[in-house]
């Protein structure tokens, strides 16, 4: 099968790489490029644990085709951190435990993320409805939105 040649910017660094045409973006971040940290989680678009961001917008990247990032910006949650600084967000989830297994949370601090990018002051309603993409079964959803708001407030100086 011929592969296709895609260039792309992941988490602002230029990116050029081969996939199949029916390799999934989560596929070849994880496989190809060793970007490890979106997971798969039903491979269906339904948990949200592969989140990523594709031109500012978030998706699931088990349903977009490593071939379609040809030319666009992706962020994983690798982009997040500075170097060994977390942002923010990473570091009140870990300070508040709204974390377990670990299999969701790269998707819900992308999605978060997105949230807070386009709105630094939500509302508990605002973050709960922004993250219902996002399933997890370990935690019970209260620290990780607590987090989130938390995290808002600190990003905001209060």
């Amino acid at each position: 099968m011929i592969k296709d040649h895609v260039s792309t910017t992941i988490n602002g660094e230029p990116v050029e790489f081969l996939c199949d045409p029916r390799q999934t973006l989560l596929d070849v971040l994880r496989d190809e490029l060793n970007l490890t940290g979106s997971k798969e989680g039903c491979s269906s678009g339904d948990c949200g644990a592969c989140s990523v961001m594709l031109d500012g917008r978030v998706v699931c990247s088990c349903l977009v085709l490593g071939a379609e990032a040809e030319g666009r910006e992706v962020e994983t949650i690798e982009g997040m951190a500075q170097g060994e600084t977390l942002h923010p967000l990473q570091r009140v989830f870990l300070e508040e435990a709204a974390l377990q297994c670990g299999i969701c949370t790269p998707g819900f601090l992308v999605a978060a993320k997105a949230l807070l990018d386009r709105n630094p002051d939500p509302t508990e309603t605002e973050v709960r409805y922004w993250l219902a993409g996002n399933l997890c079964r370990c935690t019970g959803y209260d620290k990780i939105v607590r987090s989130v708001l938390d995290a808002a407030a600190e990003m905001r100086g209060k």
